[in-house]
């Protein structure tokens, strides 16, 4: 395979410290080399080795490609109303997913598959290489099923989400419904999902609801993940801590002992801030969690009720300005954070090993991502080796 070498980079973020300066493993002046879809070397300009072809940089910055670790995109129909309704005063409820289900069960596989490809394309231009996403918007075995094999025609990080809200079809009969996700539901699903997800809040499933929904899919092999504590106190992260989850999800209303959970656990704190954007909703307290100790990822949540966007760039500016982090952490937890909320090792950094996803910005640092909200800085995207953006 012919080599490639990427010079004259401005300010290049590793996150990984034995290559670097400061908290991002920062070189000045970098240079990085694919062989590939791997990294093989990382340096100064200067030092650079040989290759088959070289790309300047002239000047831009670089850091890994974004990992967006929750996003809900196996979806149809459009939720303006209920958007220009809330922004007129009505309140954020689960409710509004029913929408969404009903237009999604009445979508063709060829329009679904399209609005999938649309928007992991979208989120590719805005430097985002790594994408997990649900299902959750059929609650029927069938539908469950299909979305499931969508969503892995575009991506490995696939969830199966059956228990985001009790099926409308059920609604007289919760016990029922969650008798069919952790039965014939989960057996149609499993095949097709790396990850199990519930959602733990009022309104959706209480805590031994969700308890039980994500021992079943750890048993046929799905590591599980957890809408947590988004709306109001609750179960949620304790019981994401409790059985090793990769996330907890949201994150957003927290007690003491919440916090010191995350901290003493693996589970990765998820924050959503577009859907606190969204909900016009209090921001989840990213400095509490952080000072703490606690792993903490950003991702963009892209789905059409509560969070719209595929931006990652556009969350780390909100996690910046409104949760508390400093644009340092905001894009370490934008890529590193999310590989580890993903239980991957080979993407969220750039390192020699490590799969060869990279963004360059229209931009001397990465700080601009969050000093210059909203403008469209990615130039450059690798994604494994290949420029696609």
């Amino acid at each position: 395979m012919a080599t490639t070498v990427i010079t004259n980079i401005s300010s290049l973020v590793t996150n990984d410290l034995s290559l670097g300066e400061g908290p991002l493993g920062t070189v000045q002046d970098a240079a990085v080399v694919i062989d590939g879809d791997r990294v093989v070397w990382v340096g100064t300009s200067s030092k650079a080795p040989a290759t088959d072809n070289r790309v300047d940089a002239e000047g831009r910055a670089g850091l890994p490609g974004f990992v967006d670790s929750h996003s809900h995109l196996v979806f149809a129909g459009d939720r303006t109303a209920e958007f220009n309704a809330r922004m007129s005063g009505r309140s954020y409820s689960a409710g509004g997913i029913r929408t969404t289900v009903a237009a999604t069960r009445a979508a063709t596989d060829e329009a679904l598959d399209a609005n999938v490809r649309r928007y992991v394309r979208e989120a590719l231009r805005q430097g985002t290489t790594v994408l997990e996403t649900k299902s959750g918007y059929g609650l029927t075995v069938e539908d469950e099923a299909r979305a499931l094999r969508i969503a892995a025609a575009h991506t490995d990080e696939v969830t199966y989400l059956g228990a985001h809200i009790v099926s409308p079809d059920y609604a007289d009969d919760p016990a029922a419904y969650v008798d069919l996700v952790t039965g014939p539901m989960l057996d149609a699903c499993a095949p097709h999902a790396r990850w199990v997800d519930v959602f733990c809040e009022q309104g959706a499933f209480d805590g031994d609801q969700a308890r039980t929904i994500l021992k079943a899919g750890a048993a046929r092999g799905l590591t599980p993940r957890v809408h947590a504590n988004q709306l109001s106190y609750g179960p949620g992260v304790q019981l994401a801590v409790e059985l090793g989850a990769a996330s907890a999800d949201h994150c957003t209303h927290l007690t003491d002992a919440d916090v010191d959970a995350l901290a003493s656990g693996t589970t990765v704190a998820t924050l959503l801030p577009g859907a606190e954007f969204s909900t016009r909703a209090q921001w989840p307290d990213a400095r509490r969690l952080l000072d703490a100790g606690v792993t903490v990822a950003l991702s963009t949540d892209c789905n059409p009720g509560s969070s719209f966007t595929s931006s990652m760039p556009f969350c780390i500016a909100l996690a910046v300005r409104d949760m508390g982090m400093t644009p340092d952490e905001a894009v370490r937890s934008a890529t590193a954070g999310g590989a580890a909320a993903l239980r991957r090792t080979d993407v969220g950094r750039i390192a020699p090993g490590a799969r060869a996803d990279l963004t360059l910005l229209d931009a001397p640092s990465h700080v601009h991502l969050a000093y210059r909200p909203g403008v469209p800085l990615v130039s450059a995207v690798w994604r494994a080796g290949v420029r696609e953006a």
